[in-house]
């Protein structure tokens, strides 16, 4: 399929594999942008935050960052400087994030991906860690 899917991926993440081979399985080869590679500019980072319909602080990443040594918690940050951050630390950059015809999504969990798809999946599908979300019929399980 030829449909035009883009992923900012992380390997060393499950969600972001899972997230992955969903796409696969619905017959759709993405391009794959590994994000601590190859960083999304701040106008994209921006654009993508925006047709996702998150601000920044939604889509800042605590787990395994330096978040808190950055004294990210603090509310009283402006977005910008959120956005400063996730410019100079792309570990603050939550994943995965796809773009898809249908829209933008922070695939937390992994299976909101379904959601973006125009291809139904082709077959079950079961997550790294043994939960199936997908039926042998290519449907969701609820």
């Amino acid at each position: 399929m030829t449909t035009d899917i883009v992923i900012y991926h992380n390997p060393e993440c499950g969600t972001s594999r899972n997230t992955l081979a969903m796409i696969r399985n619905a017959g759709i080869e993405p391009h794959v942008v590994e994000h601590l590679k190859t960083p999304p500019s701040r106008a994209m980072l921006e654009s993508l935050i925006e047709r996702a319909g998150l601000n920044p602080r939604e889509l800042l990443r605590e787990k395994g960052t330096p978040y808190a040594e950055l004294g990210l918690g603090d509310d009283s940050l402006s977005d910008a400087a959120l956005m400063d951050a996730m410019m100079e630390h792309p570990i603050l950059i939550n994943r995965p994030l796809v773009v898809s015809p249908l829209g933008v999504r922070l695939c937390r969990p992994s299976e909101a991906v379904l959601d973006i798809l125009p291809s139904p999946q082709r077959s079950a599908f079961t997550k790294e860690d043994g939960e199936q979300v997908v039926d042998a019929a290519g449907e969701r399980i609820a």
